[in-house]
């Protein structure tokens, strides 16, 4: 599966959260200390963009129904939020986050 560049780790927001173009697909960045993050956009439930959510920690919140998802498994924390979000492996590169996704995404 290919590693396809997003932004700089200075790109992401004083929130934590940041949102890229990864290939074809949309992904939403995190930074949890001192580790970077990567999800699917929409949030599994309402499909609104978790790249608008609030972060705590390890936890996305969604703006829409406040359900959460753990950033690091995708799996969902509180309810409404009961299907995880795809999650996706991340590296650094010569200050850019790469994103790693599937063939037919590039």
């Amino acid at each position: 599966m290919p590693w396809v560049p997003t932004i700089s780790p200075s790109d992401i927001g004083e929130d934590n959260i940041g949102s890229a173009q990864a290939g074809k697909i949309w992904v939403v960045l995190y930074r949890c200390e001192d580790d970077i993050y990567a999800t699917a956009v929409l949030c599994t439930h309402g499909q609104a963009s978790l790249a608008d959510g609030f972060l705590d920690e390890y936890l996305i919140e969604c703006p829409l129904h406040q359900g959460t998802f753990d950033v690091r498994s995708g799996d969902p924390v509180d309810p409404p939020c009961t299907v995880p979000v795809r999650t996706f492996p991340v590296k650094i590169e010569n200050d850019v986050i790469m994103v790693e996704v599937n063939d037919d995404e590039v």
